[in-house]
């Protein structure tokens, strides 16, 4: 494969620490970025996805989609030679896990325990999320 068909990509997450440089084919798809993210994701941090379904790129102000391909993705002015393109990744856990954890700490307040009328109005606003 030439040179100029190897695109360089550094992938800066939430605390604005970079995963990479990787090079990858002009050719490969966001979903092989994705999966290159979770599964190299830094050990100790917060926030992790669970899996690539929960991985948003962001390039040049745009979402990038899955099937989109990194050649699509480069951006024609204001490359720099030798340099790398970076993409945000933004995790967004699902939502059923987002309302599980919220129930959770809830739970571990101990407001169910104190005001079960609070329990009910919970109960119903997060059915209706």
């Amino acid at each position: 494969m030439p040179e100029e068909d190897l695109v360089d990509i550094k992938f800066r997450i939430y605390d604005g620490s970079d995963i990479g440089p990787f090079r990858y084919s002009a050719t490969s798809t966001v979903d092989m970025l994705k999966q290159r993210i979770v599964s190299d994701w830094p050990k100790g941090k917060t926030i992790v996805p669970k899996s690539v379904n929960e991985v948003k790129l962001i390039s040049s102000g745009k979402i990038l989609e899955n099937n989109k391909t990194v050649g699509l993705c480069k951006v024609p002015f204001g490359e720099v030679p030798g340099g790398a393109i970076i993409m945000h990744v933004v995790v967004q856990p699902s939502l059923a896990k987002a309302k599980t954890g919220l129930l959770y700490l809830y739970l571990l307040m101990g407001l169910f325990s104190v005001a079960p009328t609070l329990y009910i109005s919970l109960s119903i606003r997060m059915d209706s999320v």
